[in-house]
């Protein structure tokens, strides 16, 4: 693990480093750089592999301010400034689509292309958020019971053995952590209108079985990406499809990156 002083928040960071095209890649909600092992393995080092915390996760220090996805796009800049990469694939799962797009957009000239993992360019629906609320609300005043643990792992991981996995992690950070990055998720901006801007190439990766962000929200983002193509589906995919069947979004990314123009 590494550190970068950026925007005011050290970021905690992982880079394979070598001479490969660098690639770098944000986790998702409650998750952290670790997630994106499976893709490391695969990618390095015919690639450069960064992986990064975001504010309120895993190893990064955050001092409890507000933020927004557009901040956290902002930091991802911020350390391939810090590490002196001028442009680079920039992608992520779930919330860290949410800040790949905005990267390409606050600064497209430093996107080489995009890996969208179960992600969409829209907002909660309405009729879950405040199940969200609640959810995230209990979690921050006295941390994951058992149902919530339970539930978000659900959501998120779907198989037991990676929730077996993951949960205890979830449980050993402070709690009230989760406060700012869960208003970030809730209160995010809509961006779909403005998917026409991005002009990078894009892959978009969607598991079948993904419950906390629908197929059709996949096949939204990719139409309206003026250069997303199709839909990659994985098969009984979920939420984190990269974890619970990497073999096909490995063999997805690898095409894509395989692809691109030097």
């Amino acid at each position: 693990m590494e550190r970068a002083s950026v925007h005011g928040v050290d970021v905690a960071y992982d880079d394979s480093g070598g001479d490969g095209p660098p690639v770098v890649l944000a986790h998702g909600f409650l998750m952290d750089r670790s997630m994106f092992a499976p893709q490391a393995e695969v990618l390095v080092p015919g690639y450069r592999v960064i992986t990064w915390d975001s504010r309120g996760h895993g190893d990064t220090d955050y001092d409890g301010r507000l933020f927004s996805y557009w901040d956290l796009a902002a930091d991802c800049i911020g350390l391939m400034d810090h590490l002196g990469i001028d442009r680079a694939v920039v992608g992520g799962m779930s919330q860290g689509g949410f800040v790949s797009l905005r990267v390409a957009l606050l600064d497209p000239a430093r996107v080489r292309g995009l890996i969208l993992l179960d992600t969409q360019a829209g907002v909660e629906d309405p009729e879950v958020v405040p199940l969200y609320q609640a959810m995230l609300d209990e979690w921050v005043t006295t941390g994951p019971s058992d149902e919530i643990a339970d539930a978000v792992g659900g959501l998120i991981l779907g198989d037991p053995a990676l929730r077996a996995a993951w949960v205890p992690r979830w449980r050993a950070r402070p709690h009230e952590s989760l406060a700012m990055p869960g208003r970030a998720l809730i209160a995010r901006d809509d961006i779909t209108d403005r998917l026409g801007e991005i002009e990078a190439p894009a892959l978009v990766v969607h598991g079948t079985a993904d419950v906390s962000i629908t197929m059709d929200k996949a096949v939204d983002l990719a139409a309206g990406l003026p250069r997303g193509g199709d839909v990659v589906a994985v098969e009984d995919g979920t939420h984190a499809a990269n974890l619970t069947h990497p073999g096909p979004v490995n063999e997805a990314v690898l095409d894509f990156l395989a692809g691109l123009p030097a």
